[in-house]
């Protein structure tokens, strides 16, 4: 079943001679229960366009469908409940509350907005199992790793029970060993708690634990890689492709360095 419909997805910015084209004639699918990575060049319109998926803005031209609904005509309270009842986010910056316990943390989205749900314990259970947390609910955001923070962040966004996971470079911020035990933990997500998850980065290592990657250059569609063996496989098949949208030829270096 088709997740998330984006149809010939235009974003202009300014006016005449100054028009930017964020996004170009941009049209894909996310199916339900994919974990899609979306990858390319800076200023390709990457983070514009997870900003149209979450309503945060508005396309020039075009439309996305997410869950058989269109975005573009939604009003401002329905865009605010899509948000809230439909998509999750995990951002770079982990937008936790110093003040509050890991547990009132991951729970605020569910709190914030009455009614609480009667099974509010058990969700933090759940998800506090699936990532690792149980240890951690009654700590404070300072008395955290970066790395635990992350996952905070994770569970804060799937608790809603979302139909879609939102990631903005979610690894950004940590490093190699965190990052891996973050998208491990994601990819659990994808697979066990059957959530569909698109994430932005610009790190093949970080890409190789996805399905799919989505290429997108000059605001518009380039190619994909589908994963069909190894990570391995994948991660060298995302290398070569970053290649080819970078006008090379294979590049090597760094990013060996984290191969998986």
């Amino acid at each position: 079943m088709r997740l998330v419909q984006v149809e010939h997805l235009s974003k202009i910015y300014g006016h005449r001679l100054n028009r930017v084209a964020a996004l170009n004639d941009l049209s894909f699918h996310v199916d339900a229960g994919e974990f899609v990575g979306i990858m390319g060049p800076s200023g390709a319109g990457k983070s514009t366009l997870l900003n149209l998926i979450a309503t945060l803005d508005t396309p020039t031209m075009g439309d996305v469908w997410v869950a058989g609904e269109s975005l573009s005509h939604l009003s401002e309270a329905a865009a605010a409940r899509y948000r809230r009842e439909t998509l999750g986010f995990i951002f770079q910056t982990f937008n936790l509350l110093p003040d509050l316990t890991v547990a009132d943390n991951i729970t605020l989205p569910l709190t914030f907005v009455p009614p609480r749900p009667k099974d509010l314990a058990a969700r933090l259970q759940s998800v506090a199992t699936l990532l690792g947390l149980n240890n951690l609910l009654t700590r404070y955001p300072d008395q955290l790793s970066l790395g635990q923070r992350q996952r905070v962040t994770a569970a804060r966004a799937v608790i809603t029970q979302p139909k879609l996971i939102l990631a903005d470079e979610p690894t950004g911020s940590l490093d190699s060993m965190a990052a891996t035990e973050l998208l491990q933990y994601l990819t659990k997500l994808n697979l066990e708690a059957d959530v569909t998850l698109m994430m932005v980065t610009h790190d093949a290592f970080t890409a190789s634990f996805c399905n799919r990657i989505i290429f997108i250059r000059d605001g518009a569609y380039f190619a994909e890689v589908t994963r069909h063996g190894s990570r391995q496989a994948f991660f060298n098949s995302i290398i070569d492709m970053e290649a080819t949208i970078n006008g090379g030829g294979r590049r090597r270096g760094a990013a060996d360095s984290n191969q998986p």
